[in-house]
């Protein structure tokens, strides 16, 4: 069905959004913007902390330096090595797109490419995507654009229209689709409000849905 499946890491492969939209908050609200979970979720899911750089020091009346930007990252890393949990079913469905495409998996995330290596690494999916690793950092534009998936699709060797992304998030199902990708939404409330007004072929809210729509049922 697919040459290759490109994955999003966060809220996708790892619950990590919870915590690190957490740290984030406490480092905002020290800074000086008050800012509840649900506001700060609202503000940067699916998204770098930088491209809300311009509202970050407004708010904060700060400039946000690469000094402030290296303590929240390492302050984040922290509560991840603590707390960070697989989403339910993540591995099986990356080793069943591993196998629905003999190896031609990736993962295209907006985090910082440390973050993602380390999460993945945690997961106990490194040795399915090696070194299939992208961020949108390393990218000129991060998503919602699609830079990053166009990047791990041209690294497969995949025309993206074969391809599968698989999101969370609207801003990153943007990306997907802005590569000409088929995109699929994971929804785990099952509503899939999030999506709603983009041309996302297909939500689902367990991961073992994913498997079975590969053509491998989980083991």
């Amino acid at each position: 069905m697919f040459s290759a499946v490109l994955f999003d890491c966060d809220g996708v492969l790892v619950d990590s959004e919870p915590i690190t939209n957490g740290v984030l908050r406490e480092v905002l609200n020290e800074a000086g913007w008050a800012l509840t979970q649900a506001e700060c979720q609202a503000i940067f899911i699916g998204k770098a902390v930088r491209d809300e750089c311009a509202r970050i020091e407004r708010e904060t009346g700060q400039p946000l330096t690469d000094a402030w930007m290296q303590a929240f990252y390492a302050r984040r890393d922290q509560r991840l090595r603590a707390e960070l949990q697989n989403v339910v079913g993540a591995l099986e469905a990356v080793v069943a797109a591993h196998t629905h495409t003999q190896g031609r998996i990736a993962c295209a995330s907006g985090a910082d490419k440390a973050k993602v290596v380390m999460q993945i690494e945690m997961a106990g999916m490194a040795p399915y995507f090696g070194d299939r690793i992208f961020s949108g950092h390393d990218q000129p534009r991060s998503k919602p654009h699609p830079d990053v998936y166009l990047a791990a699709a041209a690294h497969l060797g995949a025309e993206p229209a074969r391809c599968l992304v698989v999101e969370d998030t609207a801003t990153g199902a943007m990306a997907g689709i802005s590569a000409g990708a088929t995109v699929w939404g994971y929804c785990p409330e099952g509503h899939g409000r999030a999506f709603e007004g983009l041309a996302v072929h297909r939500v689902f809210r367990h991961m073992d849905e994913l498997a079975q729509a590969l053509g491998v049922p989980p083991g």
